[in-house]
This record gives structure tokens, sequence and C-alpha cells, in this order.
């Protein structure tokens, strides 16, 4: 890697790592698709989760193998670039883009809409720019920052899921049957539906990817980090949703199936647990937007440096903050839409860049290890080949049960990026070369390289 410039301060661990990828997530989100995605399985919430667990931690193996040999900040942008090419590698990053710069904007609209429902007499646009200002200048100042403050605020959500469990146990329906959300008929192709949807509750572990050159020991703390995500994450959906099901078994009885979640708070705990919620749900809209806004910057940093994106905008680093200053600045820029976007457009699109991104990943492990590097040891080609298909597989069956709004903006905006490539390419045949040299950044000695093997059998 060059080594004349700034460079983004390696400060996190495993642990840290792992915060981050949850914060990300939001462990509240399981409450903000609640109503609508226990509508559409027909109650089997639960068994969605699970689908949906299996599915991304297939691709989070995928993402766990490649890491370990190419720890960069572009994600899914930098794999498929290694693997495939420039031009691969930045439509896949464009792609994730419609992900990562949303994702902020959707965090900020729902701070401002949650409060603005609380206290009436403070406007909406005020709390969006207010809450912008302050995650910008906290990821500005530097990842330690970020990396503290996301352990507090996942506290406090983890600290109201606690208290929702406990008390939801006294409050079982008794004739609630167990088994009854994990029921595969009828018609499963509905929990596949509600499955696409709670995709969006598992991209911290793609996010956690993005902080690699910020890692304590990448090639080991991100792998973990990044599987750990998707089994925490997973687990803590199930409990819960299953825990709402036996409280609330019928979810045809709900009056309105967007305010759901508070009809069960209101039965479980009162208007005590309500507000309780509502000043999680806040602290967990500000952590995501910290983390989604650190992660899309990261990305854009990458895709600067490699002068896919305007180099002197977006691939600097800030000498005293050690972060990329002017990326986050954009994104902050970009999140000042949530004033005037509307919020279910917003929604139904996030979801379409990172399965897409997802998918690319799957496929840069398969053409990375078995065809470039020829690792073809029956091992290798189980995971190399095997599980990376199956996690293709699965990502493109829920891309495809994505609603037909968010598949045509999510192409739409495709279709921009690959034109933006024509023109700064001169009709694709000069696409822009690297300032990063990745051939070091892969480059292991032997000890490292059979720790790694080791490690990954």
């Amino acid at each position: 890697m060059t080594t004349n410039q700034p460079q983004l301060k390696r400060a996190m661990g495993t642990p840290t790592l792992l915060m981050f990828g949850i914060a990300y997530m939001v462990p509240l989100t399981i409450f903000s698709t609640y109503g609508v995605v226990s509508d559409i399985t027909g109650g089997r919430l639960p068994l969605a989760y699970i689908v949906t667990t299996i599915a991304m931690l297939f691709t989070a193996l995928s993402y766990a193998s490649i890491v370990r040999r190419l720890p960069t900040a572009g994600s899914a942008y930098g794999y498929a670039r290694q693997a495939f090419g420039r031009g691969v590698g930045f439509v896949t990053g464009w792609g994730l883009m419609v992900d990562y710069m949303l994702l902020p904007m959707l965090n900020y609209m729902l701070v401002g809409l949650y409060v603005n429902s609380q206290f009436p007499g403070i406007p909406v646009w005020l709390v969006i720019v207010l809450a912008i200002v302050l995650v910008t200048v906290l990821n500005a100042i530097g990842i330690e920052v970020v990396r503290n403050i996301n352990v507090l605020l996942v506290a406090f959500q983890v600290l109201f899921l606690v208290f929702f469990v406990v008390l939801a146990v006294g409050k079982f329906t008794p004739e609630a049957d167990a088994a009854a959300p994990f029921a595969f008929a009828p018609d499963f192709s509905a929990v596949v539906a509600g499955s696409a949807i709670l995709a969006l509750s598992f991209l911290g572990f793609d996010a956690v990817s993005t902080l690699a050159e910020e890692a304590k020991d990448a090639r080991r703390t991100v792998p973990r980090a990044v599987l750990l995500t998707v089994v925490v994450g997973g687990v803590m959906f199930v409990v819960v949703s299953l825990v709402g099901y036996l409280v609330w078994p019928d979810h045809s009885t709900f009056e309105n199936l967007d305010t759901a979640p508070n009809e069960l708070f209101g039965v479980v705990g009162g208007s005590a647990l309500q507000a309780f919620f509502l000043a999680a749900y806040i602290v967990g809209c500000v952590a995501s937007a910290l983390s989604s806004q650190a992660s899309t910057s990261r990305v854009l940093y990458s895709m600067g440096r490699d002068r896919m994106l305007p180099q002197a905008l977006f691939g600097k680093v800030n000498a005293r903050f050690q972060t990329p200053s002017n990326a986050i600045l954009v994104v902050a820029v970009v999140s000042l839409l949530a004033l005037v976007l509307p919020l279910d457009t917003v929604i139904s699109v996030v979801s379409f860049g990172a399965l897409a991104a997802f998918s690319m990943v799957n496929l840069a492990v398969i053409k990375f290890f078995l065809i470039d590097a020829k690792e073809r040891s029956a091992g290798a080609i189980v995971r190399y080949g095997v599980l990376p298909v199956i996690g293709f597989a699965l990502t493109m069956w829920l891309w495809f049960s994505l609603s037909a709004e968010a598949l045509t903006v999510g192409l739409v905006w495709v279709a921009i990026g690959v034109i933006y490539l024509a023109v700064i390419s001169k009709g694709f045949r000069k696409i822009p070369e690297s300032s990063i040299d990745t051939k070091a950044i892969m480059r292991l000695d032997e000890r490292e390289r059979a720790e790694l093997e080791r490690d990954a059998s």
C-alpha cells in the first residue's frame, strides 16, 4: 500500500468490530418491519428471519474468506475489482452505493419522524439537520470515537430487548403454538418474500468489512466479526420475533400493521415500555446512522483512491484525524435529501444494492481462489466453490423477491453508473488505474499464510 499519504488508523478489535456491525444493523430494526412482514409471511416472522440468516451466513463465509487475502476498505467493490477487473468492480461499488447512501438517509428520516411524533412542536426537518451535523462531526473526528459511542448505543438497545423479553414471558397467550411460526406450509413463497425485506436487517456484516484498513490484525479480526455479526443478529431477531408471537399470535388483529409494535408493547409493558422503546429506537437510528455514514465514506474513499471517483475529493485521508473527511462530508450532504424524499421509496430500494453486491462477492471468491489462485484441494473446492455457489443462489433468490419498484430504481441507478464509467474511461477503453498496490496488501509470508489456512479449516 502507498505510504507517502496519511493512512486510516487501525483501532478496531473483534469485539468493537462486532459492535459496529450490530449498531449498523440496529437491533431494534426488527420492530420497523414487525407488523408488515408478519402479515406477508402469515405470522411466520421467526421462520423468515431464519431463512434470511442462513442466506446471509453463506455470503458472510465468502466475505470472511476473501477479506483474509484482501483486507481493504472497499468491501464488495474491492473484492469484485480484484477478481473481475476495474470495470466490474466499479459497477459493483456503484450498485452498493445505492444501499450505503440511502441507509444513513433512512435513519435520519426515522429519527425526525419519531421525535416529531412524540414532540409535535419540534419540526422533522430540524431534527434531521441536527442529527446529520452531530453524526458527521463524530465520524470526522475519528473511528475511535465511533467505536466508543457505538458500544454505548448498542448496549442501550440490548437493554431494551432484555426488558421486553423478561416482561413478555409473563404475558404469553396460553393457546399460542410455539411451533406455528416455523411451519413451512402453507405458501413458503410468502416466507421468502418476507425474507427479502428482512435482508435490510443484516447489512452490518458487509459494513464490518469496510473497516478492514482500520482493524487490528485485520486478517483475523474482520472475518470473525463478519460471521459473528450474522450469527448474533440472526439469533437475536429470531428470539425476539418468537417472543412477540407468543404474546400476540394473531397478526390479523393488529389495528395498524405499521404501528403493530406499539400495540404489542402496550400489552407487554404499557405506556412505560412504549416510552422506553421510543428512546431506544431513536438511539438505534443514531447508532446506525453513525455506522452507515462511516462505512459509506470508506467505500467512497476506496473508489476515490482508485480514481474511479474524483480522487482529489474522495481519495484523501485527513492527516489530523486519519479519517476520509471529504467522503464523510459528501455522505452528509447527500443525506439532506431526507428532507424531501418519501420514506417508503427509500425503504424499498435499500436492499437492492446490498443483495446485488453480496452476489458479486460470492462470485468473486470463486474467481479469486479457484480460477486465479488455482487453489483446488478438496477443502478449497468446498470453501471457495460449493459454499459461495449456495450463497450466490440464495442472495439472488432474495434479490428477485424484491418489489418491482425496488428492482426498477436499482437497475436505473446501475445504468447511470455504467454510463458514468463509459464517460470517464472513454468508452471503456481506458479505465483509471488504481493508486494502491493490491499485490502488496495480499502479499503474505509463508508462516502467515499457513496460519490463515489452519484457521480457515
